[in-house]
């Protein structure tokens, strides 16, 4: 079994800053805890917009505070982001993430992460093996 605190990990190799400033990932299981998947609470600063492309993963994300939107590149579609919603990046989607308000989510990964990844300039997370 697998019990992890949020206050555990804060400051450690699992809290993660991007380079670009935008976010804070706070990494609760990765590939080395062998359960498939990657577990995030993850907080995107107001104010920020995040080019993603997710080519190499798949991810769900679930708003727990704060507020903003996403926007699908290839559409233009924008879809509002509040507590209580959830969305799948189930095709790949590239997308702008915007935060209106610092936004709390929590985010799965499919492969999991390796808790070192990084946005690289595709808005991609590259595939790591350990």
């Amino acid at each position: 079994m697998i019990v992890r605190s949020l206050s555990e990990i804060k400051n450690t190799k699992r809290d993660v800053r991007g380079e670009c400033g935008n976010w804070t990932s706070r990494r609760l299981l990765l590939k080395e805890d062998g359960m498939g998947f990657s577990l995030h609470d993850t907080i995107i600063r107001a104010g920020t917009v995040t080019p993603i492309w997710y080519k190499n993963h798949l991810e769900a994300v679930y708003c727990i505070e704060g507020s903003g939107e996403i926007e699908l590149v290839e559409s233009g579609e924008k879809i509002p982001i509040e507590p209580g919603v959830m969305y799948a990046l189930n095709d790949h989607d590239r997308h702008l993430l915007r935060a209106w308000q610092d936004m709390r989510l929590i985010c799965v990964f499919n492969p999991a992460l390796t808790g070192r990844e990084d946005h690289d300039k595709d808005g991609a997370y590259p595939l790591m093996e350990d």
